[in-house]
């Protein structure tokens, strides 16, 4: 049954709404964004389609992982093969993630020894995540990114004083959460620090494990710090350091010769270290920003507690980031960076270079006119040069007691094979017709319009239509698993997101987003694993001064291809979370996800959690 007016009415009930709103807020065009162009913008100014995740928001939500956190945001679909820990991969318009980047604190956090260079989010907790900010399509040109988008993560930064906190959770599946940070410092030097602590028995996530049928539990520590030195009026050196110990079992691994016989008693240990120097210089009218990135990436899988292969991974990058603002109606943002990128596959290294350079002018007319433009040249190692661009316009109309926002960009990327995908190519699992082959760039363009009208009393309504292709899809070989191949054809995603947020009173705000996404392969076939509808909606209460707050978000997806099935069934599930203010320095929390306990799958072969209950403490000073 077609369920696509569901799904769309879900969506929209906020915009419904809009009548009956009669509360006091800000203006949604006010607040602050960084990720579009590297610098601070408010987004009355950006063309570019960003969302924005709070940390009350990712509080109040209450999910472990980042992953999760994501799910309710707009043209954004995971699919997660078992619970945390397992291979979990997060699209944006449809695109696979390994052509968006994810940073941590300015810090590229890319596994570049997976099978197609892409972010670990299975190991990626949200503890000491203080802000996400999304960036949508092949727009991200300060970062060299592809069609998918951005990521950009912030912990929260060091202040003067002292302030820290504790807290520990616990639920279903023998999860067990606690954590702690302390945030200080004086007005010269100034330091945060976090540690967080994840341990689940988790359950048996894959339905064909019909002989062990043994949870497949997993466990992470992740530690973070920053500090900073302000040197002078002017100049401030920054340092900042994250790492990860994840430790997970899994289902579906191999015994070596002669039998290559199937197991379900598999292990994955995955160790991350990442980390950033920085000294920053604000004048007047200059901004500059000099820093060294390194990430450094360890994965060994074990079968039947035999350590069989392990994969290794570094990255190192020199950066230069600068902002020139002559006036409102002048500003340029330039930079340049320098990369070693290398891996290891138990095969031998692989590594190479890539240089890159942009420029981007914006510049705005009469306080309603915005408009930016930028070119940036790349040349990889193994790719050569490549010249990318992007452009943007707004359009502001004041409109009753708001303002309407008409926005367009257009941007162009590529993305270069991965290490491992090169690697794979001429290495001895590889047979014709991949055997050999030279794989050359993904390169990809894109377009989105959009018009919103936004009050100055708070309530929002967006929509957005986007487009964007790509030229020479990399992919597995899944018909003689030869290796990797290069489509001889376009690749596009098109499609419309709609996004409504409606105070209707102090205590009262509904939320809702409508994504439809039409993403095809090279061949015409509908994209594996990106649903064509999806939509939330949420209900946020806090009475009592705000002290109470209970969210409740009804998520649906509908018509999601796959390999083996040809569809996984539609699913909608509900969660809700709620957390009470105590006292000024305690508060409890909880929530409770899937709460009508849906059976369904993301990935065929694959369960998903059904309800499960959480609670906890949460104590700040």
């Amino acid at each position: 049954m077609n369920k696509l007016p569901t799904a769309t009415a879900l969506a929209l009930t906020g915009v419904s709404a809009l009548s009956a709103f009669n509360a006091q807020a800000s203006n949604k065009l006010e607040e602050i964004v960084v990720t579009s162009s590297r610098v601070e913008m408010p987004l009355r100014e950006v063309a570019t389609s960003v969302s924005v995740i709070t940390q009350e928001e990712i509080q109040l939500r209450g999910f472990s992982t980042v992953a999760n956190t994501l799910r309710y945001e707009p043209a954004i679909s995971v699919a997660s093969a078992g619970g945390p820990g397992t291979p979990t991969g997060v699209r944006i318009r449809g695109e696979y993630g390994y052509r968006t980047k994810v940073f941590i604190d300015g810090i590229d956090i890319t596994d570049n020894s997976a099978t197609q260079s892409e972010p670990n989010f299975g190991n990626l907790l949200s503890g000491g995540i203080d802000r996400i900010e999304i960036l949508r399509g092949p727009l991200g040109l300060p970062y060299g990114a592809d069609a998918g988008g951005v990521i950009n993560m912030y912990t929260a930064a060091p202040q003067a004083g002292l302030s820290g906190g504790l807290e520990a959770e616990g639920g279903r599946f023998g999860t067990q959460q606690y954590g702690g940070h302390v945030n200080g410092g004086t007005d010269v030097v100034d330091g945060a620090a976090m540690v967080e602590r994840f341990e689940t028995d988790s359950f048996n996530t894959r339905i064909s494990d019909n002989v062990l049928r043994d949870d497949d539990g997993y466990e992470n520590t992740t530690l973070h710090a920053r500090g900073g030195w302000n040197i002078s009026d002017t100049l401030r050196a920054e340092i900042v350091g994250r790492t990860v110990e994840g430790d997970g079992d899994y289902d579906e691994c191999y015994l070596g010769d002669p039998t290559y016989a199937r197991t379900d008693d598999c292990r994955q240990k995955y160790d991350q270290d990442f980390g950033r120097v920085a000294l920053i210089h604000r004048a007047e009218k200059f901004a500059n920003t000099l820093s060294y990135n390194a990430n450094t990436l360890d994965r060994e899988y074990y079968t039947e507690g035999f350590n069989d292969y392990s994969y290794n991974s570094d990255f190192q990058e020199v950066d230069y980031l600068g902002n020139w603002k002559d006036s409102d109606m002048l500003s340029l943002v330039y930079g340049a960076e320098l990369q070693r990128d290398s891996m290891n596959a138990g095969d031998g290294d692989e590594s190479r270079d890539e240089e890159g350079y942009f420029l981007e002018y914006q510049g705005g007319f009469n306080d309603d006119v915005f408009l930016s433009a930028g070119a940036r040249y790349t040349d990889n190692e193994n790719c050569g040069t490549k010249t990318t661009y992007r452009a943007g316009a707004v359009y502001l109309v004041a409109a009753g007691e708001g303002e309407f926002k008409l926005k367009t960009t257009y941007g162009t990327g590529f993305r270069a094979p991965g290490l491992y995908e090169i690697a794979y190519n001429v290495g001895p699992f590889a047979t014709p017709p991949a055997l050999g082959t030279e794989l050359g760039a993904e390169e990809s363009k894109g377009y989105d319009a959009g018009v919103g009208y936004f009050a100055t009393s708070g309530w929002y309504v967006d929509v957005v239509y986007f487009d964007q292709k790509i030229d020479d899809e990399i992919y597995f070989d899944l018909i003689n698993y030869s290796g990797y191949l290069q489509g001889d054809g376009e690749s596009a995603s098109n499609g419309v997101e709609v996004t409504a947020e409606v105070p209707l009173n102090d205590m009262l705000t509904l939320t809702s987003n409508y994504t439809y996404t039409d993403a095809q392969d090279f061949e015409g076939e509908q994209r594996l694993r990106v649903p064509k509808n999806m939509g939330n909606i949420g209900v946020l209460v806090s009475p009592w001064d705000g002290r109470l707050q209970v969210n409740v978000n009804y998520r649906v997806a509908r018509d999601t291809a796959e390999e083996t099935s040809g569809s996984v069934d539609d699913y909608e599930v509900l969660d809700i979370s709620a957390s009470y203010q105590v006292l000024d320095y305690l508060q409890v929390f909880g929530r409770v996800e899937n709460a009508t306990d849906e059976d369904y799958q993301e990935i065929p072969d694959f369960r998903t959690p059904g309800a499960a209950g959480y609670a906890g403490v949460r104590f700040t000073f």
